[in-house]
């Protein structure tokens, strides 16, 4: 089970999980927040990057720098067009296999592993409770 609580404060609103960590959450002007929608381009970035991590290093390919830019586009009012996450890599120094470790592990992270892409591809229900 994953559950976050919402809730407002006064600056805005943050999101608290079990463990006590913190995220301002607020509109495209309240500075020192993320927007919703920032959050969740985050939350996909942040799942293939911890779940893409343990497994190249796993494999002994432990990378230099591992970042990523997640991108999307508003298609419509309250609708996202395609989310493309691009990888910003530096391989190990004399790591020749890196590069494929890397491209492989992260292609499975991305189809199959990735809680939060697999939601996004997959429709799923949202229910809510007032």
């Amino acid at each position: 089970m994953a559950e976050v609580r919402v809730e407002r404060t006064e600056d805005g609103f943050q999101a608290v999980n079990d463990r006590g960590a913190r995220v301002a959450i607020g509109g495209a002007d309240d500075e020192g927040a993320f927007t919703p929608g920032e959050l969740l381009l985050a939350a996909l970035g942040g799942c293939e990057l911890v779940t893409v991590e343990p497994l190249t290093a796993q494999r002994g390919h432990r990378m230099a720098r591992l970042a990523a830019t997640v991108h999307a586009d508003k298609v419509a009012t309250s609708t996202y067009g395609t989310i493309t996450v691009t990888y910003d890599v530096e391989l190990p120094e004399g790591d020749d296999k890196a590069a494929d470790v890397l491209k492989a592990v992260a292609q499975r992270v991305h189809e199959k592993y990735c809680t939060v892409g697999n939601a996004l591809k997959e429709p799923m229900r949202v229910e809510q409770i007032v």
